[in-house]
């Protein structure tokens, strides 16, 4: 089956759900009228469709290899990269100042979307460029930006992210990388690195590597730690690449999906690099690449539920089984029209939240209101966490779809099951962003939290003459949320984090049903959206009770059975 863009959700979602009306009151994007915004999405939606989605299967049974200390790509790559490095696709977010759209991310969302359903494996690529250009743009030196801002922009170069060590993961504090000054403003950096994306790349005419390391005498944990800009090739008098940088690809992971997305491990043997941002504030600017890349990552957990979707119901029109009514195919069957129904209802709302969290991001940057940038704080572990939660979900439940079929290769069912599993992994495990939720986020007492259920529920209010069937369990919802926030920010932070993941997931529950609410109000009441809707808000969004139940037991129970009764039982 071919992947087709969804563009019509796309331009529902944002002149009718999120918000992205509102960016054109700003000065910063009063120019992207709704002809802009519905060009652009169909231009990278042709894209996908005819350039990225035909190499798909190839970099699944052709794997990326490591020739030489050379990654070599999978067939097709090379071409379907170019035509959309070509096309200025790689980051139409980027700063006009260095040959970026200066576009706002909420497009730049709906795009990454769209390239994850067409080929996950080689979107990884421009979405850890699209982190490197957020980064550079905030805590790069004025020379480090001209030279390297308009090439990734470009796409003649790309970027990557090198955190993770082997003794170094989640606990980003312990990596013991080092860099010594050289004396000229560059510094040596040394170590080794683990699960880095992208690490090496064969159809680009360099690789440029931030890179967290230590300073000699730096104060030990995350406060020690620096962030370094090292090229694979170290860029001549005219910003070329020329010598080769003391970098080497060790080895390519064996992974269970993203085949055609080299994952490296990456050696730093005196190589020559530059300091990014203050010294000993190397967290501070990585993690603005790594939200924006988690943010890119919750689209690509939505992607893959949205090629899952498509697939499954593709086959389930055609797929003739059993004594059923209608068309006499499988999806006349009740069950078989549950996991048809639910796939594009959980689909629907993801996606719904992702691109209110990149509005919310845009806001925060043409207005500087803080209460936009809470907003987006926020709603990035959930959008993360969430979306590939349900690209997951949704990929197991397209296989199931296909039966007996989907555990065959050749129907690409099981493939979109294998490559979104790492999504819940990499850029923070969810479990990771579940506790940052209860944490971080909740370090203003909830306020965040309590602003947006105010909205939920003010739009529910709004709902209850025209739907009051829907709107009613929605506005109960939001106020069984509320006083979970209020119950969980008077927790200490072990019973916090006890219930963390199933707090997240009742937020999105509750935030799944708004929109949805919100789509049936613009549809009328009567129509597909509205039906849908009823779908989620009568079948999915009652889950929510069950999870702040969850939440409310606190850590207790889960430390009643001692590490060798656990492993006795």
């Amino acid at each position: 089956m071919s992947y087709r863009a969804p563009l019509t959700d796309f331009r529902f979602l944002l002149e009718k759900v999120v918000g992205f009306d509102r960016l054109r009151e700003t000065a910063a994007f009063d120019e992207i009228g709704p002809d802009m915004v519905e060009a652009i999405l169909a231009e990278a939606g042709k894209l996908c469709e005819e350039a990225l989605a035909p190499v798909n299967r190839a970099g699944d049974l052709h794997p990326s290899v490591l020739e030489n200390g050379r990654v070599r790509s999978s067939p097709g790559y090379a071409e379907a990269y170019h035509a959309l490095a070509e096309g200025g696709w790689v980051c139409v977010s980027a700063p006009e100042a260095h040959g970026g759209m200066g576009l706002p991310v909420a497009l730049q969302t709906a795009i990454n979307d769209m390239m994850s359903s067409a080929c996950l494996s080689l979107q990884l690529h421009p979405l850890l460029t699209q982190g490197q250009i957020e980064a550079l743009s905030a805590h790069a030196s004025a020379e480090i930006q001209a030279l390297y801002l308009p090439k990734l922009i470009s796409g003649e170069w790309s970027g990557t992210m090198n955190l993770t060590e082997p003794g170094a993961g989640s606990d980003v504090g312990a990596l013991v990388t080092r860099a010594e000054p050289n004396g000229d403003g560059t510094y040596s950096v040394t170590g080794q690195k683990i699960f880095i994306t992208w690490g090496d790349c064969d159809f680009v005419e360099n690789v440029c590597h931030l890179v967290l390391a230590r300073l000699p005498g730096a104060a030990a944990g995350t406060k020690g730690i620096s962030l370094f800009l090292v090229p694979r090739n170290l860029p001549d008098a005219e910003g070329r690449p020329g010598a080769a940088n003391a970098v080497k690809v060790l080895s390519v992971e064996h992974k269970l999906g993203i085949h055609g997305s080299p994952t490296c491990v990456m050696e730093f043997d005196g190589a020559t690099g530059w300091l990014v941002g203050a010294e000993n504030g190397g967290m501070a600017a990585m993690f603005t690449m790594m939200n924006n890349a988690r943010l890119g990552v919750a689209t690509q957990g939505i992607g893959l539920a949205e090629a899952a979707t498509q697939q499954a119901i593709a086959y389930a029109t055609q797929r003739k089984q059993g004594r059923v009514g209608g068309t006499g195919t499988i999806i006349e069957h009740p069950d078989v029209r549950r996991m048809v129904t639910r796939m594009k209802a959980e689909t629907f709302a993801a996606r719904a939240v992702a691109l209110a969290n990149a509005v919310a991001i845009d806001l925060a940057r043409a207005t500087g209101e803080g209460e936009w940038e809470a907003r987006a704080a926020l709603l990035t572990p959930i959008s993360k966490a969430h979306g590939t939660d349900i690209g997951h979900e949704v990929a197991q439940l397209g296989l199931q779809v296909h039966g007996g079929m989907g555990y065959i290769e050749e129907t690409g069912a099981a493939q979109l099951a294998r490559d979104v599993r790492i999504t819940q992994i990499y850029e923070g495990t969810n479990g990771i962003q579940a506790m940052d939720l209860v944490a971080r986020k909740m370090a203003d007492g909830g306020a965040a939290a309590q602003a947006l259920l105010d909205e939920v529920e003010t739009v529910a209010e709004s709902a209850r003459k025209r739907l009051p069937d829907l709107a009613q369990p929605v506005f109960e919802a939001a106020e069984n949320l509320r006083e979970a926030t209020e119950w969980l920010v008077a927790q200490e932070m072990q019973d916090r984090f006890a219930g963390c993941t199933a707090y997240l997931r009742a937020f999105a529950r509750v935030l799944g049903a708004h929109y949805h609410l919100m789509a049936a109000m613009e549809e009328g009441g009567d129509g597909p959206r509205s039906a849908l809707a009823g779908v989620f808000i009568r079948r999915i969004l009652p889950e929510h009770a069950a999870l702040i139940a969850e939440l409310r037991e606190g850590a207790a129970g889960l430390y009643a059975l001692s590490v060798d009764a656990l492993e006795a039982v």
